[in-house]
């Protein structure tokens, strides 16, 4: 795959793209070498914005920085003793030390595992524990709560802190400054596509996260995520909004971005979500392409958004399933679509709307090039157009290099993913005639009730429309009165203004019966304040059907 230049894939055929789409996988390929510095020789080349504060200032690495950062940093690694396979936890806010640590690695096959800096005590200590991780590298705000478990990880042999000074602790200032500038290829050991990259820790919305293995094919994977699901170009500013311990910021903050050789931008530390300062961001720096979960967009559709003067070309949503009134509204304001696109921590894009390719309001769009997706029952047999089934990766021969390796360590959950030549993402959806797929939920998250499967996302997207509702979750919740076994509950945040009463929800109920089939309707609604979230941001339906049982 060569380096692109700004033309967007705009006028392509879908169809002749799909077809025509193979997979180049070396035998040896290093993200940090084969990417960063191969920009890098355009020494103006710009590769990250970093906003700090409240918006108005920022700070901007070219290619070139981030290379010399990168191997300066590698080669405190290789001062340290780390080697190739040994494993780090990296807590960090969107700050462009991220950067540098994780490209370091990278160079040196030492493997990161980014993680949000929600973590706790007990969770940084399951994560070193897990992963036998060597080093942890964090701020100031996690020093204490590494410190109050850091006895019980017995792996654990170097602390870094990159922004003070602490004692016992490696400070990331003074060992950048006093560590060689050139990195010594004679003291690098090169990584084979197959070699272990970079390592997730799942939500762990159902138990423990599981660990998910990345190789260093991986980034090839995120070639399609830019180059055509974000429709991305080297003449880009792409923000998307996630948070670096997420998987998303893989997907939309590092590699298929830097890859097509777009600049990034990124908030150091904004704190409370700011809608109006976003707004104002993105029009003072110049973002043309952004991405963001349903959430934010429907914070950013309450601003007046007809004083911003936007330069936008490109607006997507994922992470979980956009509701079409979003996309409308969005539409209506700028004149642009939301392309929704679907994938997972153990995957990149594999299903995607396209600006070249007609868009279908709350479809997830098409499979992405080098991904044989299908709707399958369980045990692999295709299901028929308009059939719900489960959503799965056709494997064969071909591999697509951004699948995950593993979830290391844990064979059971290796056996219930890959089975019959697919790989089962535990999403369930229908394929409709046209090829689009139309998500349904997750498998455990499937509504069963007087004979239906009910599929909450359908249900929520309706609920979503009425103009009382900020958000909602649906779950199958026990039917008090013993009738019908299980009903479709709704769980609902009024916006401001509104309050609960029965003649709202007798209206929240019939706006449902009138989008959707009647059955689908809430039976059950619960106003509340909060809905339980995973750390990610995902709704923890689990939660709320032990809560109504």
């Amino acid at each position: 795959m060569s380096l692109e230049d700004c033309k967007a894939v705009s006028d392509m055929d879908y169809d002749t793209l799909y077809n025509e789409f193979k997979w180049d996988i070396p035998e040896y390929y290093n993200f940090g070498f084969d990417v960063v510095d191969k920009w890098a020789e355009d020494r103006t080349k710009l590769s990250l914005v970093s906003l700090h504060g409240d918006g108005s200032k920022a700070n901007y690495h070219t290619f070139y920085d981030l290379k010399v950062l990168s191997d300066k940093f590698a080669n405190i690694l290789l001062d340290l003793g780390l080697k190739k396979g040994d494993r780090v936890l990296v807590i960090l806010e969107s700050i462009p030390q991220w950067y540098v640590v994780l490209l370091g690695m990278f160079k040196i096959g030492v493997v990161p595992m980014p993680g949000t800096v929600l973590l706790t005590s007990k969770d940084i200590k399951y994560r070193i524990n897990s992963a036998g991780a060597s080093m942890i590298i964090t701020d100031v705000n996690h020093v204490g709560r590494v410190e109050r478990i850091a006895a019980e990880c017995p792996t654990l042999e170097h602390k870094m802190i990159v922004d003070a000074p602490v004692m016992e602790w490696l400070d990331y200032k003074d060992e950048m400054e006093k560590v060689a500038r050139e990195l010594d290829m004679d003291r690098v050991e090169p990584t084979k596509t197959t070699d272990p990259m970079l390592l997730y820790f799942t939500s762990g919305t159902t138990g423990n996260p599981k660990m998910v293995l990345h190789t260093h094919s991986y980034p090839l994977g995120h070639y399609v995520t830019a180059k055509f699901a974000q429709s991305l170009t080297s003449c880009d500013l792409h923000w998307t909004i996630s948070e670096t311990g997420w998987a998303k910021a893989a997907w939309g903050k590092l590699f298929g971005q830097m890859i097509v050789g777009a600049a990034i931008i990124q908030w150091e530390t904004p704190g409370r979500f700011d809608p109006d300062g976003l707004l104002k961001a993105m029009a003072k720096q110049g973002v043309t392409s952004f991405c963001a979960p349903p959430t934010v967009y429907r914070l950013l559709i309450q601003q007046d958004l007809t004083k911003y003067n936007l330069k936008l070309r490109n607006c997507l949503s994922a992470g979980e399933p956009l509701n079409p009134e979003v996309i409308k509204v969005w539409k209506e304001t700028f004149g642009l679509d939301i392309y929704d696109f679907f994938g997972q921590t153990e995957t990149v894009c594999v299903l995607s709307n396209y600006p070249f390719m007609p868009i279908k309001y709350g479809s997830v769009g098409r499979p992405t090039p080098g991904h044989d997706v299908r709707i399958v029952d369980d045990e692999g047999n295709e299901m028929p157009p308009g059939d719900e089934g489960n959503i799965a990766i056709y494997l064969g021969d071909n591999r697509p290099p951004g699948l995950m390796k593993e979830y290391w360590k844990d064979e059971e959950a290796m056996a219930k993913a890959f089975h019959h030549d697919h790989y089962f993402t535990g999403d369930r959806a229908y394929r409709d005639e046209d090829g689009y797929f139309w998500f349904v939920g997750r498998d455990d998250d499937v509504i069963k009730s007087s004979g239906y499967r009910i599929g909450p996302f359908e249900v929520e997207s309706a609920i979503q429309e009425h103009p009382s509702v900020a958000e909602c979750a649906v779950v199958g919740a026990p039917d008090p009165k013993g009738l019908r076994g299980t009903l479709v509950k709704a769980y609902i945040i009024l916006v401001k203004g509104y309050e609960p009463s029965d003649d709202l929800t007798k209206d929240i109920q019939n706006h449902v019966k009138e989008t959707t089939a009647p059955y689908k309707y809430p039976r059950l609604v619960e106003y509340v304040k909060e809905l339980p979230k995973t750390i990610s941001g995902k709704i923890k339906r689990k939660d709320l059907r032990k809560e109504s049982e």
